[in-house]
């Protein structure tokens, strides 16, 4: 195996196989309580939906009195992706047909089909993460200078990153990734296609059943659009702004997951993942979405038994293990550029600033408030 830093990288079966049998036999079973989930937050959606048709009747002077439910609503957003990949990774739902239903509506705010979902992130991105094939990983110095290499090196947090467009970066995002999988795959689907991260292919099954799913996500956006009557302010208030602090809060995490961490040809889930900590309600409402490198190592368990994986990583691998503060992540991604220009060395654009991917480890609360 390969050799960095002294640490021999080891594969993700490896690490599931030493820590499975220490852990409970109930951890492994499906979830059921994740579809309760989902579902409660499309009726939350659905539920401001029907407040925000009547906006039109209140004094202009209170309308901002909208803004806790604008709040609310983009958290479920970020909840829906969230229990929809939890679901998308375990047969909670039997029924193939059930779970396609469900995972479309859960997934339809996120404009993401599931077919596709299940391809860019459970074949592609799981299988093959933060190496040179991975979709989501960080682009490459050596690949070219397209429209989506311009867009993370404008948007995405970084030491070159203007701030304005970082903020606008940060609700955009979201849509960025999946258009550039989405249009890759449905024009193009033979990995020659040079604006993705990565180009990957599907069958044609999947391309048509991603043609079916969007147009539907389409007919549900528009359904949403015509329930608020096109009117500005309540599409501001009722689906915009929603949509761009939802999207914004689950990139927080996206980024955190992986782009600060080195690549691998070997899938080591503790050297090219990051788990975060996070105030605990976060945690609470965010079905355990920070413990990222637990997930990974075990992507089909219940999300409720994360903290335990990490009490076992903490006193197995604590020399490699990835744990660091939400507030000391954010600030070294902003303290390096955003480009690899190997699997140990980050650039910017221009390959002026050259800086070697900084050691994560462990680093305590009180650490990372230095």
């Amino acid at each position: 195996m390969d050799i960095v830093d002294q640490k021999i990288l080891i594969t993700q079966a490896d690490y599931a196989k030493k820590l499975r049998p220490l852990l409970p036999v109930e951890a492994f079973v499906p979830n059921i309580n994740i579809v309760w989930i989902l579902l409660i937050n499309i009726l939350i959606l659905i539920a401001g939906w029907a407040i925000a048709s009547y906006l039109d009747r209140w004094n202009p002077y209170y309308l901002w009195l909208y803004l806790p439910f604008s709040i609310i609503m983009a958290n479920s957003i970020i909840v829906l992706l969230f229990s929809t990949h939890d679901l998308l990774h375990t047969s909670a739902i039997s029924n193939p047909r059930l779970r396609q239903l469900v995972s479309l509506l859960g997934l339809t705010m996120l404009w993401m089909p599931p077919t596709l979902w299940k391809a860019v992130h459970n074949r592609e991105h799981h299988n093959k993460t933060n190496s040179e094939q991975d979709p989501d990983r960080n682009y490459l110095y050596s690949q070219p200078n397209n429209w989506g290499k311009w867009i993370q090196n404008a948007f995405v947090p970084s030491s070159e990153v203007n701030p304005f467009l970082l903020t606008i970066g940060m609700a955009h995002a979201w849509g960025v990734h999946v258009f550039r999988n989405l249009t890759s795959v449905l024009f193009f689907n033979d990995k020659n296609a040079q604006y993705p991260v990565f180009a990957f292919s599907i069958s044609e099954k999947e391309r048509w059943k991603i043609v079916g799913e969007l147009i539907t996500i389409i007919s549900l956006h528009i359904a949403i659009l015509l329930s608020l009557q096109f009117s500005p302010v309540k599409l501001l208030l009722a689906y915009f702004l929603p949509i761009w602090i939802g999207h914004a809060g689950l990139m927080f995490y996206i980024y955190t997951n992986h782009m600060l961490c080195r690549m691998t040809s070997v899938n080591d889930a503790l050297i090219n993942s990051l788990s975060i900590r996070v105030p605990k309600i976060f945690d609470i409402l965010h079905i355990n979405f920070s413990y990222h490198t637990e997930h990974h190592i075990f992507p089909s368990m219940n999300p409720n038994y994360y903290p335990m994986v990490q009490e076992l990583l903490l006193t197995h691998y604590a020399d490699r293990f990835n744990l660091m503060d939400a507030g000391k992540v954010w600030k070294l991604m902003l303290q390096t550029p955003r480009h690899y220009l190997n699997e140990t060395t980050f650039t910017d654009w221009s390959n002026n600033k050259i800086v070697p991917c900084p050691e994560l480890g462990i680093t305590t609360a009180k650490e990372s408030a230095i």
